[in-house]
């Protein structure tokens, strides 16, 4: 669809004069290639470090990758098999410093590990993995692990299925129930501290700067913004490409030289395996604490979690060598995750029609042609590509727990090259946006929750509406409340199985970076995750926008309607033939 069509000539100008003024004169001391939680929590980084920094995308913050985990704060306990002690402690310290510091989106996790005959991980392993677990999380706020006899794992868990069971362990880690979320905080903090946050514009190539024997020095990038068609130009000493599985299609991408010179052929970074995931109902003897469990099939360890209301199932790990924009669970996937489901928990009877949706992602592990998936490292790799493109940084691997980490060392790497002293990170110790109140109070969802109660009585908000407020935005639901107060319209649910308000969209598009219906319900409102995938709240949110955003009735029928063939990727039931009509 053309962006003239769908945007109108009007608005694709004002864009372009928008994007012109941020840019400036195009000069950065550094250009970050990818908003996904690990570009933006690099710009986060580095903009309270008090550096201009802009932050590209091709498509919204969280987006990709972030998008398709499986939402959990962990460690890494299964990477202690393959002998990543390090990895491990990095991800438990990690967890602690996000349990703290995005404490309205973090929460801790209990999970059960069923041990069963014939398992790979007998009882006196897993025992020897949970004291170690322990022992790397010296610091934590989280409890010990016990080991559960049959009896007691039963008790715990009466779905499980007893015929083999020889007991369990029972261990915590954390859940991000939005991980969009948490990289749009990551945006948002930068942006608030000066960085320029462009969207829905995809980086076309790297622009090398005149060569000598060694090499190339990479001067910046040219970038079109896919909602106005427009090209422009950025200049920074320093440009990290941190594209996630797209980092090949960047560096490719960066063949054609301005100024003279060439660039040197670059080898394949990226080997990503495809990760799928089914979202259900509660069933019939749904766990209350998630499950870890060894699949009977292949011995892979998968996640059956409460999350969101639902459940959700997965992953798997298969080598992925297709379209990497549209990526989508296989029918072999989804059948695999369901015979294990139903095989440790007899009584859930789980079959096709139970799968609301399902979502699939690539991971942006290293290159690997041959071995096992499992194998393949999850540690993070930044990669400095001089001398042949001095300048130049590229993120590989990397898990939702230690971007934080990540995100330091990239800065840390990257501000020699500026040729002057730069602070040190704070992000260690400093909270999210959502995490502190204006008034410094804790922004925790409890604590958010009162405060919010008090500041929406009389408006009518249900009790459903301030839970999602609170799990969803933590400290900046305020201000959803704010305009809930000023425009009584804006009270009004647009998703009633969520609790999602009117207000959220007029937020999102004002305050959070969204350009489009689907930034607003995938990774801002988050109604786009529930049971419904927001088919109809996407009629009642493009409304909003049209009656407070200034979106005309053209505009939001093709906004629904591009909303509605994204979101035929996740095979939900709830999407309809019908044509979308917008009130």
């Amino acid at each position: 669809m053309d962006a003239r069509d769908r945007f109108g000539v009007g608005a694709m100008r004002r864009r372009a004069r928008e994007i012109g003024g941020q840019l400036g004169e195009g000069s950065f001391d550094l250009i970050v290639v990818g908003a996904g939680v690990n570009g933006a929590g690099i710009a986060r980084d580095a903009a309270r470090r008090g550096l201009r920094v802009l932050l590209l995308d091709k498509g919204d913050v969280a987006s990709g990758t972030t998008s398709w985990s499986s939402r959990l704060i962990h460690g890494g306990l299964r990477y202690l098999e393959h002998g990543e002690v390090g990895l491990v402690r990095e991800s438990l310290r990690e967890r602690e410093r996000l349990l703290q510091g995005a404490s309205h989106l973090v929460r801790p996790l209990p999970l059960l590990i069923p041990i069963y005959q014939g398992d790979r991980r007998g009882p006196l392993t897993v025992r020897a993995g949970m004291v170690a677990y322990d022992v790397l999380s010296f610091d934590k706020s989280l409890d010990r692990h016990r080991m559960l006899s049959r009896e007691e794992a039963l008790a715990r868990a009466p779905g499980l299925a007893p015929e083999g069971l020889r007991g369990a362990a029972v261990y915590y880690d954390a859940q991000v129930e939005y991980a969009e979320r948490l990289a749009v905080e990551n945006a948002l903090d930068a942006r608030d501290h000066g960085a320029v946050v462009l969207l829905h514009a995809r980086v076309d190539r790297l622009l090398l700067g005149k060569g000598d024997a060694e090499g190339a020095t990479v001067r910046g990038v040219t970038f079109t913004d896919l909602l106005d068609g427009g090209t422009h130009e950025a200049l920074a000493p320093v440009t990290i490409n941190v594209a996630g599985p797209w980092v090949d299609q960047v560096l490719t991408g960066g063949t054609a030289a301005a100024g003279g010179g060439g660039a040197t052929s670059l080898a394949r970074m990226i080997g990503g395996t495809k990760g799928s995931h089914i979202v259900v109902d509660p069933f019939p003897g749904a766990p209350v604490d998630a499950l870890y469990v060894e699949a009977r099939r292949d011995g892979r360890p998968y996640f059956i979690i409460p999350w969101n209301g639902q459940y959700l199932i997965g992953t798997t790990d298969v080598r992925y060598e297709g379209d990497l924009d549209r990526v989508v669970a296989s029918e072999e996937e989804i059948a695999y995750l369901l015979e294990e489901t139903n095989r440790v928990i007899p009584t859930a009877d789980l079959t096709r029609e139970s799968v609301r949706y399902t979502y699939s992602g690539v991971r942006p592990l290293p290159y690997q042609a041959e071995g096992a998936e499992g194998a393949i490292t999850r540690r993070h790799i930044v990669h400095e590509h001089a001398p042949s493109h001095r300048g130049l940084l590229s993120i590989v691997g990397g898990k939702l727990t230690t971007y934080r980490n990540l995100a330091e060392q990239a800065v840390d790497a990257a501000v020699p090259k500026l040729g002057r002293a730069v602070p040190p990170s704070d992000t260690a110790r400093v909270p999210l946006p959502g995490a502190r109140a204006a008034d410094g109070a804790p922004g925790d969802r409890d604590a958010t929750r009162e405060r919010l109660t008090e500041a929406a009585a009389g408006l009518g908000l249900s009790a459903e509406t301030i839970d999602h407020l609170a799990r969803t935005y933590g400290a900046r639901a305020q201000a959803i409340v704010a305009l809930a107060a000023a425009e009584p319209d804006l009270g009004v649910a647009i998703a009633p199985e969520t609790g999602a308000i009117a207000a959220e969209v007029v937020l999102a598009i004002r305050e959070e970076l969204a350009e489009t219906l689907g930034d607003v319900l995938l990774r801002r409102t988050m109604v786009g995750l529930g049971r419904e995938v927001g088919i109809g709240a996407d009629e009642r949110a493009a409304d909003v926008a049209v009656r407070h955003l200034g979106w005309d009735a053209a505009r939001a029928a093709e906004e629904v309607a591009a909303y509605r063939v994204f979101v035929e990727r996740y095979n939900p039931q709830s999407l309809r033939q019908a044509p979308a009509q917008v009130v």
